[in-house]
């Protein structure tokens, strides 16, 4: 029941562990969020039931969903995770401009 929120911990401490770097985090917490909403996307739209069934038992929809799965969505610690991830979406937007600045 708690294999997906586990993962997402193991993956973040190795991140964290290894890269030392705060831009490693975004892009790692950033790319899961990225994943798991394309693995949906697939699930919801190739009309296999199999694999629907699959990911929707072991994938969150996003990482706001796997935050309100755990801690529920009312309240004020879902609130103030929630504009966590709106500010980590904004820094990977600004990292990802400035590395499109930097090439030109």
């Amino acid at each position: 029941m708690y294999i997906d929120l586990i993962v997402f911990v193991i993956l973040v401490a190795a991140v964290i562990f290894f890269f030392r770097r705060f831009s490693s985090f975004i892009y790692l917490v950033c790319a899961l969020d990225i994943l798991y909403r394309l693995l949906h996307f697939l699930a919801d739209n190739l009309g296999v039931k199999e694999l629907t069934s699959l990911i929707n038992k072991y994938v969150p929809g996003s990482v706001v969903d796997m935050v309100g799965r755990y801690i529920g969505t009312s309240g004020i610690i879902y609130t103030i995770l929630m504009w966590l991830m709106f500010g980590l979406y904004c820094i990977l937007l600004f990292y990802i401009i400035r590395i499109l600045v930097k090439r030109k």
